[in-house]
């Protein structure tokens, strides 16, 4: 405890507290030995730096237990399944720095839920660079997160719809295409489609769909 008290930059009695906290996880022991590891330093390292960025203790703990209970990234990701998404691994501090006070624990369990976050051990992995990087683009606009996610979970419902309708009728009249070209397709009608909606939902609302040239 000395030892792992002095690499993280904090004090014994400072630590005990965080075990006592639940923050950390306790160490294996080996008789009357308790031995830490890298694991237990990176979640001390976290703390610091998320007290720093004006987290409390109390969030710290909340957001400690949605993590250590989080879906492991082998299984969202799937098993050799085909993906055009790139994941993104970060620490809890990284993920703050994209939210700020948005990453609660609540919206984080919402994450892991929907499969946008899964964990591999003292990391957690957003499963697509893309999500991520909209996701906080709508946060710095003014959405709240909870409502991010919660518009994602209805996005991923007609998302299912439609890769399930495109598969359906591939399937039915072009049997044997392959994944990428299927993808490539999919991909310009449902863009098209987007795209040719929102111009008339701006246009309803008295604004423009014209893009600039």
């Amino acid at each position: 405890m000395d030892e792992l008290a002095k690499e993280a930059g904090i004090t014994v009695r400072t630590l005990r507290f965080y075990r006592e906290r639940g923050l950390i996880q306790p160490p294996r022991r080996e008789g009357r030995i308790a031995w830490y590891d890298d694991h237990h330093l990176a979640r001390l390292r976290t703390i610091t730096g998320l007290l720093e960025r004006g987290h409390t203790l109390n969030g710290i703990a909340d957001l400690a237990t949605t993590f250590d209970s989080g879906r492991d990234v082998a299984e969202v990701l799937g098993l050799g399944e085909p993906t055009e998404e790139t994941p993104v691994r970060l620490s809890p501090e990284q993920l703050a720095d994209y939210f700020s006070d948005e990453a609660t624990a609540e919206n984080l369990a919402a994450a892991l839920d929907l499969g946008y976050l899964a964990t591999d051990g003292d990391e957690i992995v957003h499963m697509s660079r893309r999500l991520l990087e909209a996701s906080s683009e709508l946060v710095r606009e003014g959405v709240p997160l909870s409502a991010v996610l919660s518009s994602g979970r209805l996005v991923r419902e007609h998302a299912d719809a439609l890769a399930d309708l495109f598969v359906r009728v591939m399937n039915t009249h072009a049997a044997g295409t392959e994944p990428d070209r299927m993808r490539s397709l999919a991909h310009a009608v449902v863009d098209a489609e987007l795209s040719m909606a929102l111009d008339r939902r701006l246009r309803s609302e008295g604004g423009s769909g014209t893009p600039e040239k």
